[in-house]
Protein backbone atom coordinates (compact mmCIF):
# COMPACT_ATOMS: atom_id res chain seq x y z
CA UNK A 1 0.00 0.00 0.00
CA UNK A 2 0.93 3.66 -0.33
CA UNK A 3 2.26 5.58 2.63
CA UNK A 4 1.32 9.24 2.02
CA UNK A 5 2.53 10.38 5.41
CA UNK A 6 5.76 12.34 5.54
CA UNK A 7 6.78 11.79 1.92
CA UNK A 8 3.61 13.35 0.52
CA UNK A 9 3.86 16.40 2.77
CA UNK A 10 7.56 16.74 2.10
CA UNK A 11 6.98 16.99 -1.64
CA UNK A 12 4.27 19.64 -1.21
CA UNK A 13 6.35 21.55 1.30
CA UNK A 14 9.26 21.59 -1.16
CA UNK A 15 7.04 22.97 -3.92
CA UNK A 16 5.58 25.66 -1.66
CA UNK A 17 9.01 26.78 -0.41
CA UNK A 18 10.32 26.82 -3.98
CA UNK A 19 7.42 28.98 -5.17
CA UNK A 20 7.85 31.38 -2.25
CA UNK A 21 11.58 31.74 -2.99
CA UNK A 22 10.81 32.38 -6.68
CA UNK A 23 8.25 35.08 -5.80
CA UNK A 24 10.72 36.78 -3.43
CA UNK A 25 13.43 36.80 -6.12
CA UNK A 26 11.03 38.31 -8.67
CA UNK A 27 9.92 41.02 -6.20
CA UNK A 28 13.54 41.94 -5.40
CA UNK A 29 14.36 42.24 -9.11
CA UNK A 30 11.28 44.36 -9.85
CA UNK A 31 12.03 46.65 -6.91
CA UNK A 32 15.68 47.06 -7.96
CA UNK A 33 14.74 47.88 -11.57
CA UNK A 34 12.12 50.37 -10.39
CA UNK A 35 14.65 52.25 -8.28
CA UNK A 36 17.30 52.45 -10.98
CA UNK A 37 14.83 53.89 -13.51
CA UNK A 38 14.27 57.11 -11.54
CA UNK A 39 17.83 57.68 -10.36
CA UNK A 40 18.46 60.74 -12.57
CA UNK A 41 15.29 62.64 -11.66
CA UNK A 42 15.12 63.87 -8.04
CA UNK A 43 11.70 63.48 -6.47
CA UNK A 44 9.44 66.52 -6.73
CA UNK A 45 11.43 68.38 -9.39
CA UNK A 46 10.19 68.94 -12.90
CA UNK A 47 12.43 68.93 -15.94
CA UNK A 48 12.05 72.71 -16.16
CA UNK A 49 13.18 73.12 -12.52
CA UNK A 50 16.29 71.07 -13.22
CA UNK A 51 16.96 73.08 -16.38
CA UNK A 52 16.71 76.33 -14.43
CA UNK A 53 19.12 75.01 -11.80
CA UNK A 54 21.65 73.99 -14.44
CA UNK A 55 21.43 77.46 -16.01
CA UNK A 56 21.83 79.12 -12.61
CA UNK A 57 24.94 77.04 -11.86
CA UNK A 58 26.42 77.99 -15.23
CA UNK A 59 26.41 74.47 -16.65
CA UNK A 60 24.58 75.66 -19.77
CA UNK A 61 24.50 79.01 -21.53
CA UNK A 62 21.46 81.18 -22.39
CA UNK A 63 21.18 79.81 -25.92
CA UNK A 64 21.10 76.18 -24.77
CA UNK A 65 18.70 77.08 -21.94
CA UNK A 66 16.25 78.70 -24.36
CA UNK A 67 16.52 75.79 -26.82
CA UNK A 68 15.86 73.16 -24.17
CA UNK A 69 13.10 75.20 -22.57
CA UNK A 70 11.39 75.44 -25.97
CA UNK A 71 11.71 71.64 -26.35
CA UNK A 72 10.05 71.14 -22.98
CA UNK A 73 7.15 73.47 -23.64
Amino acid sequence: MHDWGFHGWGMWLGWIIGIIILIVIILVIVKAVGRSGNRNMPAGKSALDILKERYARGEIDKEEFDKRKKDLM
